[in-house]
């Protein structure tokens, strides 16, 4: 049997109408089950701040916002949120769980916007230091089907209103992560239905030690 780790960071990561919601309660509630005390949070947000500039970042407001403007937010916002919830939360010895993070910005702003990825590796190490998740699940699921499904749900957001194209260099962007650091970073196929899902999701938790077989 492996070793639970109980105080770890999780996050989970995918493009829009993947299923993250319903699935990071999934999780959540299989940790709790483990013994976690888990902390449920999400970027941009998770702080007064955070929400103040997601409200920004996200609102039909400034749909001419600079892609450089929009970075910056996003760290700020994320600066916020380790200093006053996430490193309290893992030096409390509690589990963090959150809806985005660091790879949401290599995705989005690198892959989507195709900003230079080295501006984004120093602002990383800028405000994470040598902080990195331990585990992130990406759910992975073509353009078309999760279009399709967040359609279906609500009125899309400045960064939802982007066109396909846009959408799959976000995609190509989170997968080439997985590639490059599946140290750390997983893939999980988000085509199938949820059941299907949800069990890659506790076979990737035990494989990455997090949960035990």
């Amino acid at each position: 049997m492996k070793n639970e780790k109980l105080s770890t960071f999780i996050t989970l990561e995918g493009i829009e109408g993947v299923g993250k919601t319903s699935n990071l309660q999934f999780i959540k509630e299989l940790l709790e089950e483990s013994g976690h005390d888990c902390v449920v949070t999400r970027e941009p947000g998770g702080t007064n701040l955070g929400e103040a500039l997601r409200g920004l970042l996200l609102s039909h407001s400034d749909e001419n916002m600079s892609a450089d403007a929009e970075l910056l937010m996003m760290f700020a916002a994320r600066a916020e949120h380790l200093s006053k919830v996430i490193m309290p939360a893992l030096e409390n010895n509690q589990t963090v769980l959150c809806d985005r993070f660091t790879e949401a910005t290599y995705a989005y702003q690198g892959g989507g916007r195709q900003l230079d990825v080295d501006k984004i590796s120093l602002l990383e190490d800028w405000v994470q230091g040598e902080l990195r998740p331990d585990l992130t699940i990406i759910l992975d699921a073509p353009v078309e089907v999760g279009r399709a499904r967040a359609g279906s749900r609500s009125e899309p957001d400045r960064i939802e209103k982007e066109q396909d194209d846009f959408f799959q260099r976000v995609r190509n962007a989170y997968i080439e992560l997985a590639n490059n650091y599946p140290d750390r970073i997983c893939l999980v196929d988000a085509s199938v239905d949820l059941d299907a899902v949800q069990q890659q999701i506790r076979e990737k938790l035990v494989e990455y030690d997090i949960l035990s077989s």
